[in-house]
């Protein structure tokens, strides 16, 4: 998309395909100039009153006042709610675990949200890709995570097909993510398609975290893992995504390979938080496979993602450490 060119919705020949009812009054035509200008005064607001302890929007304790206000905080699991809250206040963390101890660590690190995300396909169980995973595999891998406690919010991914049955059986599907697996969210891949069925498990009672642009259940039919966004038409399309998931009701949006001036210009104009995977600095927060930022993968990691150590190195050392030590009769000790 050329630089300086707005995605609108009227204003420059954008019209959005109405697919759903809730198109019937737009509540706006395009991207708001003045909320960039609303989110840096509430950001200098909130880093005026941040305490020692690092909490945004807590006036300055004593050290011992602020560890204990720290702790009392921490010991409060995060509901869907403070997700939603937390655009334009700080940016919103996630990370995937798939057990207990990955859990417990992703947990202490102070992230906002754990995704049991089914990329435990890739990861853990060996698929090139995600769609073989199962819903038995998620409800499996989240209960692991949940035996943890994790001290936030935990969602679970729906795997590959089960959205695309009938509204009953995708509700059944999520039932039991939340019933046996205790997820307190459920991740659904698509956009304005599945608008009215995520409405619908919204009014149920099952919050819903929504999901635009490379969706990587759909990797068969579109050939591979691109970037999206980076045509007009295609940047048009993730806006009428992601206008649609607002209106179904989720309390916040992923957004996955993006192109950056578009995740941005999306981030700005949506309400619920746009949180970004491989689409650039400008979402209201960012979520990660674990084992990509932790090294600790049997291929290549994708290109946006950071990796904060080499765990493959460190775990391959080790255990050759062990094996040497034990065939020179260096372990045990005695």
């Amino acid at each position: 998309m050329p630089d300086g060119e707005k995605i609108t919705s009227e204003g420059d020949g954008m019209k959005p395909r109405k697919s759903a009812s809730r198109f019937k009054q737009p509540r706006r035509s395009s991207f708001r100039g003045n909320d960039s200008k609303k989110k840096n005064q509430v950001k200098a607001k909130i880093k005026n009153e941040e305490s020692e302890c690092g909490i945004p929007g807590l006036k300055t304790f004593s050290s011992d006042s602020s560890k204990k206000v720290k702790s009392d905080l921490l010991s409060v699991k995060c509901s869907v709610s403070d997700i939603s809250k937390q655009k334009g206040l700080r940016p919103i963390v996630g990370l995937t675990a798939y057990d207990a101890i990955m859990s417990r660590a992703v947990s202490n690190s102070g992230v906002d949200f754990i995704l049991v995300g089914d990329s435990v396909g890739t990861t853990l169980l060996g698929h090139a890709t995600t769609i073989p995973v199962r819903l038995d595999d998620i409800v499996r891998h989240t209960q692991a995570v949940q035996r943890s406690n994790p001290n936030c919010l935990v969602v679970a991914d729906l795997p590959f097909g089960e959205a695309s049955y009938s509204f009953d059986r995708l509700l059944e599907s999520c039932c039991r993510l939340m019933q046996e697996g205790g997820a307190d969210a459920i991740k659904v891949e698509g956009g304005k398609d599945l608008a009215d069925d995520i409405e619908k498990l919204v009014a149920t009672g099952v919050p819903v975290l929504g999901h635009i642009g490379l969706l990587p259940q759909t990797v068969k039919a579109i050939g591979g893992y691109r970037k999206y966004g980076t045509e007009r038409e295609e940047a048009e399309s993730l806006y009428t995504d992601a206008i649609t998931l607002e209106e179904a009701g989720c309390f916040a949006i992923v957004g996955e390979m993006i192109e950056s001036k578009v995740a941005t210009k999306l981030a700005e104009q949506i309400l619920p938080p746009l949180i970004g995977i491989g689409s650039g600095s400008g979402c209201d927060g960012q979520i990660l496979v674990t084992t990509d930022l932790l090294g600790w993968s049997n291929g290549a990691i994708p290109s946006f993602v950071k990796p904060y150590c080499d765990l493959n190195g460190m775990i391959s050392k080790a255990l050759h450490g062990f094996v040497e030590d034990v065939r020179k009769k260096k372990f045990p000790s005695t």
